[in-house]
């Protein structure tokens, strides 16, 4: 699918419709709600809580690690300042919720780990950090570019989960309140809970200068709560979610294809590669270390450890951005960005679908 969207794309073949194009963070947005909504509706909070540790862990130890290993090997390897290597670090350390969300939702219809909730942990971890990667990303390039650092930025990240997951919270109770109250179709059932996740979006971007909140959390809890709250409904619509999904998967991964610029591949030396495989080792090496005098054997750590390598959505979204406001490193981190993608995402959903069922138990 990435390679598709690749050669459709304005980089190459140039297919893709200029108002496609237009819309195309929109789409990828929406693609993104269906299969946040789908994870929600399987995650049995009684599971979550088996795991409370390794999963809060998961959402910022990872991703602190990989952006450890750019500030130590990137100024030596790349010739960058601490800055800047800060900055590529942060665009690379989140995990795609695109392509992990969607393996570790069919793990949970199969089976697969759910005994010790491994796929529920993964999607909770990868959900959170991407918040705490954006947050240190944004705040990176404001002092890049003349703008100033404060605690409250990084307070954001707190605040962002405590408000989406209360936003999230609040909406599931009323809808299980609604739905029981008001007989109707699936179909519209269905509906409603899109139209009120894509509300959630723009909400993060309306408060993003007042306070933190994170619309990918709000999404997924109020899927939580209804699993937990109207179990025989949520049964039901998961089907449905897992329908709409065939469509929608096609359509972010395509889209996301179209947004790499081949040439910036073509220009990545050698460097540019081993980088991204050292940042991948510090994060399965933090990834190992949580996970150390936890009730997971070595072949259910390992698995979660290759559950970590998918990059693709944060980087597809972001990568371009200090090119866009002109920092002198803006090149460089597209490319570090596009190249990711093209390793990592099929690297990672390759290594989840082969191993999955050596590595854990149905």
């Amino acid at each position: 699918m990435l390679i598709v969207g690749i050669m459709l794309g304005p980089f190459v073949f140039d297919l893709l419709d200029d108002s496609i194009l237009t819309i195309s963070s929109d789409l990828r947005t929406m693609a993104l709600i269906i299969i946040l909504l789908k994870a929600g509706l399987s995650i049995n909070i009684h599971d979550l809580k088996k795991v409370g540790r390794p999963a809060m862990l998961m959402s910022f130890i990872p991703a602190g690690f990989e952006i450890m290993a750019f500030l130590i090997f990137a100024p030596i390897l790349l010739n960058v300042t601490y800055l800047e290597a800060g900055i590529i670090g942060a665009v690379m350390s989140a995990v795609s919720p695109a392509v992990v969300v969607p393996k570790m939702t069919r793990l949970i219809d199969e089976g697969y780990g759910t005994d010790k909730a491994i796929p529920q942990m993964i999607i909770a971890g990868a959900s959170v950090d991407d918040i705490f990667v954006i947050v240190i990303f944004t705040s990176l390039v404001s002092i890049a570019s003349g703008g100033s650092f404060s605690m409250i930025d990084l307070g954001k990240v707190p605040l962002s989960i405590v408000l989406g997951l209360s936003a999230g919270i609040i909406a599931g109770l009323l809808l299980v309140w609604f739905f029981k109250k008001y007989h109707m179709r699936d179909t519209v059932k269905v509906l409603i809970l899109i139209s009120i996740s894509i509300l959630f979006m723009p909400l993060e971007q309306f408060l993003s200068d007042i306070t933190g909140f994170s619309g990918l959390l709000a999404i997924m809890s109020m899927g939580i709560v209804i699993l937990n709250r109207y179990a025989v409904l949520a049964k039901r619509i998961s089907g449905k979610f897992s329908k709409l999904w065939v469509a929608a998967e096609i359509t972010l991964f395509v889209l996301v294809g179209s947004a790499v610029n081949i040439s910036y591949v073509l220009k990545a030396g050698f460097i540019t590669v081993l980088m991204i495989f050292i940042g991948l080792f510090f994060r399965l090496l933090g990834t190992y270390i949580i996970l150390i005098k936890t009730q997971f054997n070595q072949k259910e750590r390992l698995f979660i450890m290759l559950s970590q390598i998918p990059k693709a959505t944060v980087q597809a979204a972001i990568g371009a951005i200090p090119l866009s406001i002109g920092l002198a490193c803006g090149d460089l981190v597209l490319t570090f960005a596009v190249v990711s993608i093209l390793i990592t995402a099929p690297l990672g959903a390759f290594l989840i679908d082969i191993t999955h069922k050596q590595l854990l138990k149905a």
